[in-house]
């Protein structure tokens, strides 16, 4: 039987949030959290909104799905997320203990790949899932600054 709520499902989920942070001017990277089949936290970069360097995608996600949750420890959950975490998501995601990340465009310059495995253990990463559109969708917004 075929999943509809497969990592493709998901991901198109974090892609709208980052249409959101490009229509807001913020580098265009969505997450979502998902728990049980179940999308339990959407977030986008805010950096610029917030004047806040950590408010990435990632980071606000965290953050809400913790808080839906009742603890800090996002056991059971899956992040998708438009572009490769950097190192300072890393970081967070490994102390946050989810399941799986799944990540849309890699980040050749700053993702946290590029030092290593920085994500807890027993994480599963998956990458290049709708690589071509999340990478698309920054292209075209850094195409937009220059």
């Amino acid at each position: 039987m075929i999943d509809p709520f497969d990592d493709n499902y998901f991901m198109k989920q974090a892609y709208l949030e980052a249409e959101k942070a490009f229509e807001l001017g913020e580098v265009p990277v969505g997450a979502v959290i998902v728990a049980n089949q179940r999308v339990i936290a959407r977030s986008h970069n805010l950096t610029e909104q917030l004047n806040d360097v950590t408010a990435h995608a990632e980071m606000q996600a965290i953050t809400a799905a913790a808080g839906f949750l009742g603890g800090k420890y996002l056991k059971g959950c899956t992040l998708y997320v438009t572009l490769e975490p950097c190192v300072m998501c890393g970081g967070a995601l490994y102390w946050s203990q989810l399941d799986k990340i799944v990540f849309g465009a890699r980040d050749e310059k700053r993702g946290a790949s590029t030092v290593g495995n920085l994500y807890h253990p027993k994480t599963e990463l998956v990458g290049g899932v709708m690589e071509n559109e999340c990478q698309a969708i920054l292209q075209e917004f850094f195409r937009s600054k220059r």
